[in-house]
């Protein structure tokens, strides 16, 4: 198994060398896929220096920000392992837990695995958090007819030829239910492990903004469950 690592990150200067030096140290075939989505606080500097000291990092720099779910896509054009997850820049979530995600794809048990934060209950999260996020798992659930327990993780890992084969059109945040609710539309399960959570603040660096993501978490999921099952892969071409 070769894994493809995609890093989306945007202004994460203060953390993205010890994200990806985490990254690196899981005992894994692995290709790491670092997107810079524009960012304007020293995070290309430090991106440069590691290009130049470790060339065989993928680093894509983009001049302007577009968004998470822009990165991510950018990054899947770069993708050459057989599973692929989404790992934040933010330390939210750690690399420690990539093994347990990647173990019901190693066994062939799922296609598409979700590090759960609310599996095992509360942890860190605040109560505000963790209630918005057990509501949006819940209109998952009703509206997919599944069982999962956190729709918004950071930690999602894929069949590499599943995921690079949705057609995904997500600029920001919105990865996260578009992506869902495509694997869910096409019939595929979810499959969650626990992982741990380390949140962090608005100033610490947060970007989502709680009531306006929600929002749009909730439009995305929607308009997906009435989309066309012939919408959400690519077109063949030739």
């Amino acid at each position: 198994m070769l894994l493809s690592v995609i890093i989306p990150a945007f202004n994460e200067a203060r953390t993205i060398q010890q994200i990806v030096e985490e990254v690196k140290e899981v005992p894994i075939d692995k290709e790491i896929i670092i997107v810079n989505d524009g960012s304007t606080d020293g995070t290309y500097d430090i991106l440069e220096q590691m290009r130049r000291e470790e060339p065989q990092l993928k680093i894509v720099q983009c001049k302007e920000n577009r968004g998470k779910g822009a990165a991510i896509r950018l990054g899947l054009d770069h993708v050459t392992g057989n599973v692929v997850v989404i790992q934040d820049a933010d330390l939210e979530t750690r690399p420690d837990d990539l093994l347990p995600i990647l173990e019901p794809l190693r066994k062939g048990i799922a296609r598409v695995v979700y590090g759960s934060r609310f599996l095992n209950g509360k942890k860190r999260a605040s109560w505000k958090n963790y209630l918005a996020n057990r509501l949006l798992a819940g209109f998952v659930n009703l509206l997919y007819r599944t069982h999962i327990t956190d729709e918004s993780t950071g930690y999602k890992a894929f069949d590499a030829k599943l995921i690079t084969s949705l057609h995904l059109t997500c600029e920001g945040f919105e990865f996260c239910p578009e992506v869902t609710a495509k694997i869910l539309r096409a019939g595929y399960h979810i499959h969650e492990v626990p992982i741990s959570y380390f949140p962090r603040t608005k100033k610490q660096g947060k970007k989502l903004r709680f009531w306006r993501d929600g929002f749009f978490a909730v439009w995305t999921l929607l308009k997906y469950r009435f989309t066309s099952k012939t919408k959400i892969f690519k077109k063949r071409t030739g």
